[in-house]
Parts: C-alpha cells; structure tokens; sequence
C-alpha cells in the first residue's frame, strides 16, 4: 500500500499551523478559570495513568461532534468562549485535533508540547481517577 501522506506528515502540517505550549506555560496555565484542559485519550489510558487534575474528557473520535453546536452531540464547555489547551500522550493526536478544531472556528486553541507524558515528566500534577464532568 502507498499512502499519500504519512501520520507523520499531518501531524507536521498541523503543527505548523497550530499553537503549541511548551510544558512550562502549560504548568502556568493549569488552575487558570478561563482556560480548559481537554484530554483527548481513550477511556483505558486515563484508567491505567490518570489525567490533569480538572481537564474536560473528550474522546478524540468524538471532539468534533463535541465542538459544533449543530450537532446532536454537542458539550457546552466548548461554548464557554475559554481557551482551550488539548493533550493526548504524546502530542500527536493533540496536533491533529488542535488543527480540526481550529479550522471549524474553535478559538483560542494550543495543545501542550510532548503530551501527557511530557506533563508528567515535569512534575505535572495528576489525578488518580479520570474527572467525568458534565459539560
């Protein structure tokens, strides 16, 4: 099979059109009423590592249902005009939707450089258990 672009190459792309926190802003940012964390991982990685004390959950496969306020399926925390800094584990799936939100409209928007894994190699805090909030 050829592929016309590589995981790689998206994740570039995205990346140079997107804003990106290193780990130390995003360490600042945390606790900041006007800005949401949202953990774009699978249900089992926030069992097995937990997440950021506070993030909102939102399953990568289902952010852009989440962020369109046409869709059935829509969360209001992504009306509620705060800034949004999204993370995954290691800052790939974080890119990609950092990129499709931001195309929709969504704004402001950044992920955080190196993901989950960078987070907790900082000295990040970490909640145990995942934090289901209503949205």
């Amino acid at each position: 099979m050829t592929l016309v672009k590589t995981h790689r190459q998206l994740i570039d792309e995205a990346s140079a059109l997107i804003t990106t926190i290193p780990t130390k802003e995003a360490l600042a940012l945390h606790g900041d009423e006007n800005v949401v964390f949202v953990d774009l991982r699978d249900v089992r990685e926030l069992e097995r590592e937990g997440m950021i004390p506070g993030a909102f959950h939102a399953p990568r496969g289902m952010l852009e249902f989440w962020v369109d306020p046409s869709s059935p399926y829509f969360k209001d925390v992504f009306g509620s005009g705060k800034r949004f800094v999204f993370y995954c584990q290691s800052a790939w799936r974080s890119a990609l939707a950092t990129r499709a939100v931001q195309e929709m409209g969504l704004a402001p928007v950044a992920h955080v450089a190196g993901g989950f894994k960078a987070w907790k190699d900082a000295g990040g805090p970490v909640g145990a258990k995942p934090e289901h909030k209503k949205a």
